[in-house]
């Protein structure tokens, strides 16, 4: 402890601060400004560097720190523009403010997330550029949460990276104020423990590293890799690929001609339970409410013609079971039993269906008409997690068609998104589908929906799902498939190979 006090008296004493090592740790800030400033990582005094000042004898943690200032035209910065700044982000020596039409001096925007890439990832420098390619390559896919390529040259410049090695950079969104990031940069760098860089949404990139030298290099790599990465696209050539082939089913966006965004993905198929509602709503909710309601329903509604269809396919579905020795299934009396005695016997074979949990549409319709009174009287609302109905807006407003694929009926269906705390959610859904294309788990359900949807190839199609086993079957198809992983989800088989999302927005 006294040598470490020590240590820390000999840095922050003036003699050190006026010394060599400080001068030259300024003098390389302001040398570097000037030179990103030519590359345009700079201008309009966007922009800021940072940098430890090197001392041996001092512990990389304890070394003392030199930042840029904020609001200062970079490419005439001098040294005595720079802040000097203890290791815990403290301020020891300010600039000496200058006459009008200079602004007073402000130690740079950016030291919260410099701060947090000293602390996270013990950095010798960290660098925050307003390059344009740094900007674009955000705005490819307004929607993606990474920025991936693969089998290029320059990622050997990235630390920890080799030519077949994929590129992964995390994108976060972009505040009014620089300081508001903070804390979404830090679970990003939480998130990625390999990368050494943290992209901008429509702003920037912050890029740090062991040394000045290797924050540097690793920037010019990063801006090289997502200027190839925007000529590229533009060529229409795939680069997260190791083929780079021509663009087809990647995630990220073409360009129409007009420059507005046009998808390659044209549709977006979605489970409900387990993936845009929990799998706790249906059966701690729905099915008890149904379950609870079943002959107070049909008593009510008996003699209506829907009823009677109900109980028709009602009455074929148990027909099946007593002939497949289904357990729970019970005989249901001939009309001429009375109706409180065929009510009874539906009754009887609705709970254990509804025990079971079975995917059958006899079920299901009956279901969707409980839950629908259940909805107009208010007594039911629809549960979504809070990341689907920004994600619905937005697949939307890019072109992109979304329909839902439930065991549930699509009455129930429409239900459920049409009273929800955010509003109807179904203007953002474009068409419902149920077992009446074909059981989820079957391949030939997924081709049905592949031609009522018409798209040239079943690539075109999405599906989000919570169960390995549709996944399986959408795939055989053709589809693109994505599982969610939601609280209260099943366990998914060891090397399943399908790509996970806990939230829409990852998508």
């Amino acid at each position: 402890m006294a040598a470490n006090g020590a240590l820390k008296m000999a840095t922050t004493s003036q003699a050190y601060l006026e010394g060599d090592k400080v001068k030259e740790t300024k003098s390389l800030i302001a040398e570097l400004c000037r030179h990103f400033y030519n590359q345009g990582w700079v201008s309009g005094t966007g922009g800021s560097i940072t940098i430890k000042v090197h001392d041996e004898s001092v512990p990389k943690s304890e070394q003392l720190i030199v930042m840029s200032p904020s609001g200062v035209q970079k490419e005439r910065m001098v040294d005595e523009d720079m802040y000097i700044m203890a290791s815990d982000g403290s301020i020891l020596s300010a600039p000496v403010a200058k006459p009008t039409p200079h602004k007073p001096p402000k130690c740079s925007d950016c030291a919260p997330l410099f701060m947090k890439a000293y602390q996270m990832r013990n950095a010798g420098a960290v660098i925050h550029s307003h390059g344009m390619e740094s900007c674009l390559v955000t705005m490819l896919n307004p929607l993606a949460k990474e920025f991936r390529i693969t089998h290029m040259e320059m990622i050997k410049g990235i630390q920890g990276h080799g030519y077949y090695d994929e590129l992964v950079v995390p994108i976060i969104e972009n505040t009014a104020y620089e300081r508001e990031l903070t804390e979404s940069l830090a679970e990003a760098i939480k998130a990625y423990p390999k990368t050494t860089a943290v992209l901008v949404r429509n702003h920037g990139i912050y890029v740090w590293g062991d040394s000045w030298i290797s924050a540097k290099t690793q920037s010019e790599c990063y801006h090289y890799l997502f200027d190839a990465a925007i000529k590229l696209h533009q060529l229409g050539i795939d680069w997260t690929t190791p083929a780079h082939g021509p663009i087809q089913n990647s995630k990220i966006s073409a360009l129409a001609p007009n420059g507005s965004i046009k998808p390659s993905r044209r549709c977006i198929v979605l489970d409900i339970e387990g993936t845009t509602t929990p799998i706790s709503f249906v059966t701690d909710v729905l099915f008890p409410y149904a379950c609870n309601n079943v002959g107070r329903h049909l008593d009510a509604t008996y003699d209506s013609a829907e009823t009677q269809q109900d109980i028709k396919l009602l009455r074929a579905q148990v027909q099946q079971d007593l002939e497949n020795g289904v357990a729970g299934a019970v005989c249901i009396p001939a009309e001429d039993a009375g109706k409180m005695e065929v009510i009874a016997a539906l009754v009887t074979n609705v709970e254990a269906m509804i025990e079971a949990d079975r995917k059958i549409t006899a079920l299901k319709e009956l279901q969707g008409h409980i839950w629908q009174t259940g909805f107009q009287n208010n007594e039911l609302e629809g549960l979504i997690f809070d990341d689907v109905p920004a994600a619905l807006e937005k697949w939307t407003a890019l072109g992109i068609k979304v329909y839902i694929y439930s065991s549930g009926s699509r009455l129930a269906q429409r239900l459920l998104f049409g009273h929800t705390k955010h509003g109807d959610l179904r203007k953002f859904l474009y068409g419902f589908f149920d077992t009446t294309v074909g059981n989820k788990r079957e391949t030939k359900s997924y081709a049905e929906i592949t031609a009522s949807l018409g798209v040239d190839n079943p690539s075109e199609i999405l599906f989000v799902t919570d169960v390995y086993q549709e996944a399986t079957a959408a795939k055989a198809a053709g589809l693109e498939v994505i599982i969610s992983i939601r609280p209260g989800n099943g366990p998914l088989p060891d090397n399943h190979g399908f790509r996970t999302v806990r939230s829409f927005s990852e998508i």
